[in-house]
């Protein structure tokens, strides 16, 4: 939906694919008729929770349609289970084109986002590619079908395709075991650990805790101590559970790379990027910063669009960590729609590839007997249409300024990309599902704006327990700085540093050198305010002090939180 994500937010959206803390994350909205499938009960980060909130409003609507089948009297002798319920209006995928420039301005004009770039491909072509709005709100210059973006958790979508080609290649099988490749791997449960596949991971079905990981990503830590960890992270129950985590399908395609004997963004480049001819195309946050022609991410702070922070998403790169601009990624759209061929050149075949657009796990279940489930592929959302018509899409969002969707229909040989260079709230969902729309039924039916915005709003409120809380008018003292300074040992996160300067207290975490003021609160508990990736602006966690113990709040999502002097 993951993100980054932290508990993705992201999906995610996710889709939102596709990126709030963990520690009081609501869940997420039950946008259209579905509940989410139970996890452990540690809340989502802001990305995943994003994500998962996404792909629910966008494949989980009621079965309802005021549309009815054409041509009634008619008896077809076809498999019912490839053809959809309700025949597409006639010219419907040139109206929706024709319609996407209002569409966009729409949208655009109702959420002010900086800029946005979208492209639409049909019948083996890119019919629709232009860019809105600006790159920079503190410049003019113009978006266009070549600019760069961050595509965050859409680039799941398209390390699927990467692990097809590997597969058909003969080099892995989707039923790997990751350990097999990998036999240094393990999770919480060794006996999962030694069995969980390639396909497990990339359907988010290990077991893993949604967002397992990202906070690590956040203090810096690479994406080999991540993997490592990971096995200190309680399991939820194994291929039962859909739990959104980009260092989940991180670590399956980390397998399809070491069996490859090659760096992940370089297999991706081999396998799918160069062969299509993507050359804005890259999974290095290093190509993307050279490029010219760049979206710079923005937050909303205070209801304006404001450039505050950089997302470099290498370590997680299979989940996260694609740049790509809309006519690179409308050549990409026209191989999976193609089946794995692109100009007559055959990428991956559709048997290797089919297994990622069938459903491999409920991601959130009908709670009434009208209302569709939600699945996932690998790394897809996949779904079913008010028409009968099976739907594939996945959204990417960062916290940090991204958002962004794809949506493909099968059937009617057309599928939409939309990129954004603002954190989410569900724009180019929007733009995709009223397109996606017009196809079927010749009209938007939805608000899509609307309930997106009502659904995610929530998720990007700052958290924590003394958020919105008035500071204690007679607090407890703390007891001398000196009592609380040192290192605190930590399995999972590290240790933790508590330092003093000019009298106060200071945090100190994770490979990356991240420091924190601590504000006092009252008795031994302190504050500190943080904004990354996974903690939207105005988080507030506490710090707390218990002898030779240190309890972080905002860490302690899976009871991991607690370091030890």
């Amino acid at each position: 939906m993951s993100p980054s994500s932290h508990r993705d937010w992201p999906v995610r959206f996710a889709r939102l694919d596709t990126c709030v803390p963990r520690v009081a994350i609501p869940r997420p909205a039950d946008a259209r008729g579905c509940t989410p499938i139970p996890v452990n009960k540690a809340p989502l980060s802001a990305a995943t929770a994003l994500l998962t909130t996404l792909a629910l409003i966008a494949g989980c609507s009621s079965s309802k349609s005021d549309d009815k089948p054409t041509n009634e009297s008619s008896l077809s002798d076809e498999n019912p289970a490839v053809v959809a319920g309700v025949p597409l209006p006639d010219g419907s995928v040139d109206k929706a084109v024709g319609d996407l420039d209002g569409l966009v301005a729409d949208v655009m004009g109702k959420s002010g986002i900086p800029g946005m770039a979208v492209a639409v491909v049909h019948g083996g072509k890119t019919v629709y590619a232009k860019g809105f709005g600006v790159k920079d709100v503190k410049g003019d210059d113009k978006v266009d079908p070549d600019t760069v973006f961050q595509i965050a958790s859409v680039s799941k979508s398209i390390s699927a395709t990467v692990v097809a080609h590997e597969v058909t290649a003969g080099n892995v099988k989707w039923d790997t075991p990751v350990a097999e490749i990998m036999p240094s791997f393990t999770l919480g449960d060794p006996w999962v650990g030694s069995h969980a596949t390639i396909g497990d991971f990339f359907s988010h079905r290990s077991g893993l805790p949604g967002a397992a990981g990202d906070i690590l990503e956040d203090l810096g830590f690479d994406r080999r101590y991540i993997l490592d960890h990971l096995r200190l992270l309680p399991l939820n129950p194994f291929r039962v559970t859909y739990a959104y985590a980009n260092f989940g399908l991180t670590t399956g395609a980390e397998a399809v790379a070491t069996k490859a004997k090659k760096e992940w963004a370089d297999l991706a480049e081999e396998a799918i990027y160069k062969p299509l001819g993507l050359k804005s195309t890259s999974s290095r946050f290093a190509d993307f910063e050279k490029e010219p022609n760049r979206a710079t991410l923005h937050m909303r702070i205070d209801n304006k669009w404001v450039h505050d922070l950089v997302r470099d998403a290498d370590q997680q790169s299979p989940a996260g960590g694609v740049s790509s601009n809309v006519n690179d990624l409308a050549k990409w759209l026209t191989m999976v729609l193609g089946k794995g061929t692109f100009e007559g050149k055959q990428i991956f075949s559709e048997e290797a590839f089919q297994p990622a657009i069938t459903p491999q796990v409920v991601s959130s279940r009908g709670k009434s007997p009208d209302a569709r489930s939600g699945f996932y592929g690998y790394g897809y959302n996949v779904g079913t249409t008010p028409a009968g018509r099976v739907e594939l899409s996945h959204s990417g969002g960062f916290v940090s300024g991204a958002s962004t969707n794809i949506l493909l229909i099968p059937s009617a040989d057309v599928a939409i990309v939309a990129l954004t260079n603002a954190a989410p709230t569900g724009v180019p969902e929007a733009v995709t599902q009223s397109f996606a729309d017009i196809v079927q039924y010749g009209k938007v039916k939805e608000d899509w704006v609307a309930l997106y915005e009502k659904a995610i709003s929530p998720l990007l409120e700052p958290t924590g327990s003394l958020v919105g809380k008035p500071r204690p008018t007679d607090p407890a003292p703390a007891k001398p700085v000196a009592d609380y300074v040192g290192t605190y040992a930590n399995d999972y996160f590290g240790p933790a540093t508590i330092s003093e300067k000019d009298g106060n207290l200071v945090l100190g975490l994770g490979p990356a050198g991240k420091t924190f003021p601590l504000t006092h609160w009252d008795g031994d508990t302190f504050t500190f305010t943080l904004v990354t990736e996974n903690a939207p602006p105005g988080t507030i966690s506490k710090a707390t002090f218990d002898g030779n113990r240190l309890n972080l709040e905002y860490y302690d999502s899976d009871k991991l939180g607690t370091f030890v002097r």
